[in-house]
């Protein structure tokens, strides 16, 4: 009997202790900024992936519906995805009915592996179970080395399976959200998502603010679209990297300012036959001072754009 007990009390130490590490483990919730009714958003900082931030490093979103939720991006990791979802559950116990994906970049699509819940469907553009899958060991392995195994286990490259290739509207329950699939711009994979109640516009990575743009895609796809968008009229608008929420359509106003800068500068010197090493070190230099993380992203897009715009 005293046996029993002994090991009664052993088993309950253990259980405490073990329980004490996996809520150790829990992530904390995101700080979230609740920019209109039932939408919330969390402003990433402007930062490369790290140990510290668990690749939260792009905005994400959700919207509380009537009866369920809408998530919109889920982070850079299965970490940040966690953290993600601890800041919905603080808020709503409503199910989590779609997962949705702006764009194929690990920063934004990487925490899905945290959002593997049933009847949660992972949605995203047509393009984006085939981009991804051409990246995954990619961006698995670059992530893993930049966040470190802690911040890194679990993390899966998790794809939609409902898939957008014009527009889709999905319903939470008397609120309705609209996604749009655009033409390659950003990437080739770039969605948005309009919640019509408020009219709440996540543009993703089609719109930064403070970090400088990162081009993926097509520089003249990008300008184009852009000049589409800001035809239309949104209370507001959640960019992919900057505020949580910003006026439209002024809030573009200063990337496509970067990226006329950057296709004109690479126009000239295409006229003038400078060799791409020389034009991507030179290449909207006079915006340096505009962005945040700019020696880290701007001789990568002269280079993307140079190789485009040379074949006008």
């Amino acid at each position: 009997m005293c046996r029993l007990v002994v090991q009664a009390f052993l088993v309950g130490i253990f259980l405490v202790f073990a329980a004490s590490e996996a809520l150790a483990q829990t992530p904390a919730p995101l700080p979230m900024t609740e920019v209109a009714e039932g939408v919330f958003v969390f402003a990433a900082p402007h930062e490369l992936a790290a140990p510290a931030n668990i690749d939260a490093i792009g905005n994400a979103g959700f919207v509380i519906g009537g009866e369920a939720v809408a998530v919109i991006d889920t982070g850079g990791s299965k970490q940040a995805g966690l953290a993600l979802l601890a800041a919905i559950r603080a808020r709503t116990d409503k199910p989590i009915r779609y997962v949705i994906d702006t764009h194929v970049h690990p920063d934004h699509l990487l925490g899905n592996a945290a959002f593997r819940l049933p009847g949660a469907v992972i949605v995203g553009h047509a393009n984006l179970p085939e981009a991804l899958a051409a990246r995954a060991d990619t961006y698995l392995s670059a992530t893993r080395r930049l966040i470190g195994e802690g911040a890194f286990a679990g993390t899966e490259a998790v794809a939609p399976t409902l898939l957008v290739k014009d527009r889709l509207e999905l319903d939470l329950g008397g609120r309705r959200l609209l996604l749009e699939a655009w033409p390659t711009a950003h990437t080739n994979t770039d969605l948005t998502v309009m919640d019509e109640e408020t009219r709440t516009w996540f543009l993703g990575d089609l719109l930064f603010a403070g970090h400088v743009p990162a081009l993926d895609g097509s520089l003249n796809g990008w300008l184009a679209v852009i000049g589409t968008l800001r035809s239309r009229q949104a209370a507001r608008v959640v960019p992919g990297h900057g505020p949580a929420a910003m006026a439209w359509p002024g809030a573009a106003d200063a990337m496509v300012r970067y990226l006329e800068r950057l296709r004109d500068d690479l126009r000239s010197m295409i006229a003038q036959g400078r060799p791409l090493q020389e034009a991507v070190k030179e290449a909207a230099q006079s915006e340096r001072g505009n962005w945040q993380l700019f020696d880290d992203f701007n001789v990568r897009n002269a280079t993307s754009a140079y190789r485009e715009l040379e074949w006008e």
